[in-house]
């Protein structure tokens, strides 16, 4: 009888060890319950992102150990590959996300004022910054630093610029040592990197056309994702790197010694990985229960202590959060804003205008 009720014990436990983990977060309404319910009868949820799949994964085994019975499809692309597949998905009729999540922060605001985001108030929105969340449709997920990332090996610690401006100097003192050794952003063909520089325009001006031209004048190599970048930097291919995502070149240099950064201290720009629910989304519950975690202190600690990415959230602490960065950077941060500003060059006129600046100064 004795043993009988200690198994019966045993199996209750673990019954509320699984309620628990499904259970509505503290300090959220009692009503969440009806959007755990309701992910769980969808079953899954469907995510496009910019995000690397191998930096995810540890987000989404420990979200599906917490809804157990809600899974995540989850499907990492090209910016500018994520905003034309929903953009044709939806026109079709056809399946497309439930869950947008990018880096190409214009892009996001653009669903917004194009009416392809739905409406929701995360009970999270308290614990990030007002300006990381955009008529409580898109929100701000991570506090990311652009860098300049070189090689270790091939560059001594005096030829490591800490501004454009030594930037600048180094390729044009050097120019046998650079020529089809710089790499940056193909911004005809990348999102994000249209957004950085036209974020940087914002910032320096037309100074940052010296720049260009003179990483033009090393015969750049350009890219249309971070990943690509980091594999020449790597190989030594290239031995520089402009406008590089600081989390994924904080994770690189953790496994690779080849591999260093700087965030420069002229100004470094912080962007945001925007989250947003479709309006047409075919699982609603579970692309919220997506965001919510996405947001939460449980979900941004992983987010920062596993998938490098740092966190935006004051209480989440470390290197790789907003409070480390911060005390980092100092002045020098400057974070870009989510919100109307980000469309500017997203105009027709304003966006030709801006690729033909680029296209002169980036040619030989």
């Amino acid at each position: 009888m004795k043993q009988c009720k200690m198994l019966a014990l045993t199996a209750a436990l673990c019954g509320s060890a699984g309620t628990v983990l499904a259970a509505v977060p503290a300090g959220y309404p009692a009503s969440y319950q009806s959007i755990i319910d309701g992910a769980k009868k969808e079953g899954k949820f469907i995510v496009y992102s910019t995000t690397d799949t191998a930096l995810v994964k540890p987000l989404i085994k420990d979200f599906e150990a917490l809804y157990p019975g809600v899974k995540v499809e989850y499907n990492d692309m090209n910016s500018t590959e994520l905003y034309k597949r929903f953009i044709g998905e939806n026109a079709a009729g056809s399946t497309s996300a439930d869950v947008l999540w990018s880096s190409a922060m214009d892009l996001q605001v653009k669903f917004v004022n194009d009416g392809f985001a739905a409406s929701y108030v995360s009970p999270e929105t308290k614990n990030i910054p007002g300006w990381a969340q955009y008529q409580k449709q898109a929100y701000g997920t991570t506090y990311e630093p652009l860098a300049i990332v070189y090689n270790k090996r091939l560059l001594s610690p005096q030829e490591v610029p800490q501004t454009r401006a030594e930037l600048v100097k180094l390729l044009r003192s050097k120019p046998g040592k650079f020529a089809g050794k710089v790499t940056t952003y193909d911004i005809e063909k990348s999102g994000v990197g249209f957004n950085y520089l036209t974020q940087d325009f914002r910032v320096s001006g037309p100074a940052i056309w010296t720049l260009v031209k003179a990483m033009g004048a090393s015969g750049v190599k350009l890219q249309s994702s971070t990943g690509a970048m980091m594999e020449r930097i790597s190989s030594g291919e290239s031995l520089i790197g402009y406008n590089i995502l600081g989390s994924y070149a904080f994770a690189k240099a953790k496994q690779d010694p080849s591999i260093g950064y700087v965030y420069p201290k002229d100004y470094t720009q912080v962007v945001s990985r925007l989250a947003l629910i479709s309006k047409k989304a075919k699982n609603p519950n579970g692309a919220r229960l997506w965001v919510d975690y996405l947001l939460s202190k449980r979900g941004q600690t992983i987010l920062a202590n596993q998938s490098d990415l740092f966190s935006i959230r004051a209480d989440v602490v470390g290197e790789t959060s907003m409070a480390g960065l911060t005390k980092q950077l100092g002045a020098a941060a400057r974070p870009i804003q989510v919100g109307s500003g980000l469309l500017v060059y997203l105009d027709q006129a304003k966006r030709l205008d801006f690729m033909r600046s680029w296209q002169q100064a980036v040619k030989k």
